[in-house]
């Protein structure tokens, strides 16, 4: 039976691993990107050549779907979404309501405001705790997937993707701004899969 004790230290192993993957892709550079592009090639090169090279964009279709069901699993049972709700409708009513009161140079009421909005703002510091926990669970996966992508396009001489309206396009080259190919097509397919999932799992809808 799984105690309370070995879930704590799994979960602050796993927070404290997914900080390390986010902090060490932006300060350690391309050495660590590489390293760890590398270390995920005994995993997913096997089920590259079971899909086949050629058939590089489902591969990247079946990864950005894990990672959508998986993102969205973590969102679903670490986040308080009632919580979420609930803060995002008082702040409404509360904008509204200091607004009429600075309007109307109610300054009593806009006194008991204040007090108010120190309530709002732990409520809101809250939100964002749980929001980042998420993130730092989600890099588990998905940073060490992306960087194999990463990695493995990037040693291809030719790979190419048909898009529509483009045409054929060849996914190490710029499609917006400094995206690549792959991963404009890797985050079209991402946020298409997660949106579908989102709904089946009732998750979000703040």
């Amino acid at each position: 039976m799984v105690t309370e004790q070995f879930k704590k230290k799994l979960d602050q192993f796993l927070l404290a691993f997914g900080i390390s993957l986010m902090l060490g892709i932006m300060i350690l550079g391309q050495d660590f990107r590489d390293s760890l592009g590398t270390a995920m090639s005994v995993i997913m090169d096997p089920v590259v050549g079971i899909i086949g090279a050629d058939n590089l964009h489902i591969v990247l279709f079946i990864m950005a779907s894990i990672t959508a069901l998986y993102a969205s699993l973590i969102q679903k049972y670490t986040i308080n979404w009632d919580l979420m709700r609930n803060t995002q409708e008082k702040m409404k009513v509360f904008q509204k309501e200091f607004r009429e009161a600075q309007l109307s140079n109610n300054t009593a009421l806009m006194k008991k405001m204040e007090e108010e909005r120190k309530v709002m703002m732990e409520d809101q510091m809250e939100m964002s705790k749980q929001q980042f926990k998420p993130m730092a669970y989600i890099s588990v996966i998905s940073l060490p997937l992306f960087m194999w992508a990463y990695h493995y396009i990037k040693g291809l001489e030719v790979a190419t993707l048909v898009f529509p309206f483009w045409g054929e396009q060849a996914l190490t080259t710029p499609a917006v701004g400094p995206f690549q190919h792959w991963i404009f097509w890797y985050f079209i397919v991402s946020m298409g899969v997660s949106q579908l999932i989102r709904k089946a799992l009732d998750v979000g809808g703040v």
